[in-house]
């Protein structure tokens, strides 16, 4: 075997090795809260303890080109000093991510990544958590709005961004809409 053809089997023998752990470990769907409830979600650091599961999560198959995973987010971060990321839970159990890209001295604050896990879509946990990063992002110097991007295709997460109220402004770069959303 080529040394790529090696480093496919190995990715491969992972992904299923954690899709194994993921159903021995997994959470009751009736064990996560609500939504709406008081403990709905949370942004935590991402720690040696929790690191495995978020890059666990991952987002349906008719949605993987438009978020990278989460592990590539996280070794991108690594090496950006102006990243911030965070895991979003509900309650004890993570859903989902969450990376932006804080600039205090322009000030630009812009969501780089965003993903709520494939099995906790619909339930909530993406309005609960944009709430909560919005909160984040006001808290920082000169902050008067939040951008985005997305790519406009079918599938894609525009209804979601537009229905939060960020509105396209008009630039578009490598094929993705930003989005603002404005804070003030």
């Amino acid at each position: 075997m080529s040394g790529e053809a090696d480093g496919i089997a190995a990715w491969r023998a992972t992904d299923l090795a954690l899709e194994d752990w993921a159903k021995v470990t997994a959470v009751e769907d009736d064990a996560l809260p609500e939504a709406g409830g008081p403990d709905a979600v949370e942004l935590r650091e991402v720690t040696a303890e929790n690191v495995r599961s978020i890059c666990r999560l991952a987002v349906g198959p008719s949605q993987s080109s438009f978020v990278a995973p989460n592990a590539v987010s996280l070794a991108q971060a690594m090496f950006e000093p102006k990243a911030w990321y965070r895991a979003i839970y509900a309650g004890e159990r993570p859903v989902g991510f969450a990376m932006l890209s804080i600039d205090t001295e322009t000030p630009t604050y812009y969501l780089w990544r965003f993903m709520i896990g494939a099995d906790y879509q619909g339930r909530g946990y993406g309005r609960a958590a944009i709430a909560a990063i919005v909160a984040h992002v006001r808290s920082l110097p000169g902050a008067t709005e939040l951008l985005v991007s997305w790519v406009p295709a079918e599938g894609g997460p525009e209804p979601f961004y537009l229905g939060l109220g960020f509105v396209p402004t008009g630039k578009v770069e490598d094929g993705e809409v930003e989005g603002r959303l404005a804070l003030d």
